[in-house]
């Protein structure tokens, strides 16, 4: 028994005072409401004891007296407390939706503001299931249940409590012994929490691919199509289903077991009041009126009982949702802000990769000792085998991921004592597959600097060699674009994301394999709104053809995450048996022949 005091006690504590505590906040914008929404369950609740209480009268006049003069009242009571009380519950429902919504609203912000703080190794770490259960549907859960069972334990109470009321009015014997029954019907909820726990955390990641399974459908659907992969993609969603179907069922034999106890244990606290009450009856100590009185009391305040097995599971899932939430919210990013932390200086002179080594997994180096230099207004070109760490040299930069050891020095300053914001706000990215937003050109090229003016705009589009892409398409700048722009062709999302740098206007240029996905015709389009966009700037280049590198002020070889060759284009070739001349041979010298 001592185990299940403490057990109860640490529900109460940790489920309700400190979960209800850390979500105040969030409340309290609306507490008003919230508090109206609670007062107003109050008399829904204490009002289905007038129900009970007035059949004793009911039954004692009419029915044993045989006289309807006295008790014409009772039937018109009963409708017009209904009444009121139905006013009330809708009141209440309302007033609790409201609320509800406008928490979850503020909750769901600061879970997204949380998310855009978290660093790319984050993400790749994460599926789009994990994400969207993490930062939305938690916050669902949470908020779904708080306020809707706060309000229903309100409710519950108040009508236990004019019950109970009604109970010992009409018989304390019989009131001791149905009360006691209760409290023991109460005793197998000790037992749900340590069984829901571990499952509950299987079944959010079978959730999460289940919408991870959607996505990649939509994401891929063109893959799916051109190699007819619709009998595969069946089978592994068929399979996720089977999963959530297996926990699903495992939760339920874990937890609903509890309402079928407790209805068992409550019928016999009937059946006990029935015999009990009739040993009354007959020896006079309580009347029948009082008898049929008790027993509906009684019938009302267990029915709602019999149910709050299921309604726990609700609450112990609520709980278990904002504990997530708050878990998501204390999280720390790995990259951020270091104390004291000093705003960029613009005006760039030069960038110095010391040393540099870094490593997405533990003792798995992808980089080893990188050293170079690059002064202002220099390009600095990266080539090397697929998966020899050129990528990872230039993801370093902004910030992406920070160093395992060395240090990126700019102007002699460590960019980790560097503001990220005034970090990033210094260097424009241009990647091999640009991001582009549902939204209009217009939107997507004004990212990058929603101040700019249309002059700033009309010359951005004409240095990206986008104006005749404006002129052809329906709408111009402010044509819909689709999600992830998939109404543009490859060359033209290239181009939209070269005018949004172009307005961003950064002194360091970061280019990553920004025309390897294109067609000639597109990428001669392409590189010539690049080098537009490179001028007067120190500009960072990972070069998959080595044709649009060759004017390079420095040219870096890295293969197996270290610098193998480094030099100018004419100087690299001079080296018969380097790399760069190996990886020059492969790609011109069947056009060097003709």
């Amino acid at each position: 028994m001592k185990l299940s005091k403490e057990i109860r006690e640490k529900l109460l504590h940790n489920m309700f005072v400190k979960n209800y505590r850390r979500m105040w906040p969030y409340m309290k914008p609306f507490w008003v409401r919230a508090v109206l929404s609670i007062l107003v369950a109050i008399p829904v609740g204490s009002l289905d004891a007038v129900i009970a209480l007035s059949l004793k009268p009911y039954m004692d006049v009419v029915m044993l007296d045989k006289s309807l003069q006295t008790a014409w009242y009772i039937p018109l009571l009963i409708i017009g407390f209904t009444i009121v009380q139905s006013v009330f519950r809708y009141l209440a429902e309302y007033l609790n939706t409201w609320v509800g919504a406008k928490t979850t609203n503020l909750l769901k912000l600061d879970l997204y503001k949380k998310m855009l703080m978290f660093e790319t190794e984050f993400f790749n770490k994460k599926n789009s299931g994990d994400v969207i259960f993490m930062f939305n549907n938690n916050a669902d859960m949470a908020c779904a249940g708080l306020l809707n069972n706060l309000k229903s334990f309100v409710q519950k109470f108040f009508t236990a409590v004019s019950l109970v009321a009604v109970l010992f009015y009409n018989s304390w014997q019989l009131a001791l012994v149905c009360v006691a029954i209760m409290l023991l019907s109460m005793l197998p909820m000790t037992m749900v929490r340590k069984k829901i726990n571990s499952i509950m955390n299987q079944s959010i990641a079978a959730d999460s691919a289940l919408i991870t399974a959607y996505n990649e459908t939509y994401n891929g659907n063109k893959t799916i199509i051109s190699y007819n992969l619709n009998k595969t993609q069946r089978g592994k969603f068929e399979s996720v289903l089977d999963g959530v179907f297996r926990l699903r069922m495992k939760m339920l034999q874990r937890t609903r077991w509890l309402t079928p106890v407790m209805h068992v244990i409550l019928s016999i606290g009937i059946g006990l009041a029935i015999w009990f009450g009739s040993y009354l009856i007959l020896h006079g100590t309580i009347t029948a009126g009082s008898f049929v009185s008790f027993l509906t009391a009684l019938i009302m305040l267990y029915t709602p009982i019999k149910s709050i097995g299921g309604t726990y599971n609700s609450v112990l899932m609520s709980f278990l949702a904002i504990e997530r939430v708050f878990d998501i919210l204390d999280a720390k990013p790995a990259i951020t802000d270091r104390k004291g932390a000093v705003e960029m200086n613009p005006d760039v002179h030069e960038i110095e990769y010391k040393n540099v080594s870094f490593e997405y997994v533990k003792d798995v180096p992808v980089l080893k000792n990188v050293n170079f230099k690059v002064k202002r207004g220099e390009t600095i070109a990266f080539v090397g085998n697929s998966g020899g760490g050129k990528s990872t040299v230039v993801s370093l930069l902004p910030r992406f991921y920070d160093v395992t050891s060395g240090a990126i020095l700019i102007d002699g300053v460590d960019i980790r004592d560097m503001t990220l914001k005034s970090l990033r706000a210094n260097i424009g990215v241009v990647f091999q597959d640009n991001f582009l937003f549902s939204g209009t050109i217009r939107e997507n090229i004004m990212l990058g600097n929603e101040n700019a003016t249309p002059e700033e705009l009309e010359r951005a589009v004409k240095m990206a060699c986008l104006d005749d892409v404006i002129k052809t398409i329906k709408g111009g700048l402010d044509a819909q674009i689709g999600e992830r722009g998939v109404l543009l062709s490859g060359g033209q999302k290239q181009r939209v994301a070269i005018a949004r740098a172009f307005l961003k206007n950064a002194p360091i240029l970061v280019l990553d394999e920004a025309t390897s996905a294109l067609d000639n015709k597109a990428e001669a389009v392409v590189q010539r709104a690049i080098e537009n966009l490179m001028q007067d700037k120190t500009v960072f280049v990972i070069a998959h053809r080595l044709s649009t590198i060759r004017n390079a002020n420095k040219i870096l070889v890295i293969n197996q995450g270290e610098v193998v060759e480094a030099g100018t284009h004419e100087e690299l070739l001079k080296n018969e048996c380097g790399a760069y001349k190996i990886l020059y041979d492969m790609q011109f010298k069947t056009e060097n022949k003709k």
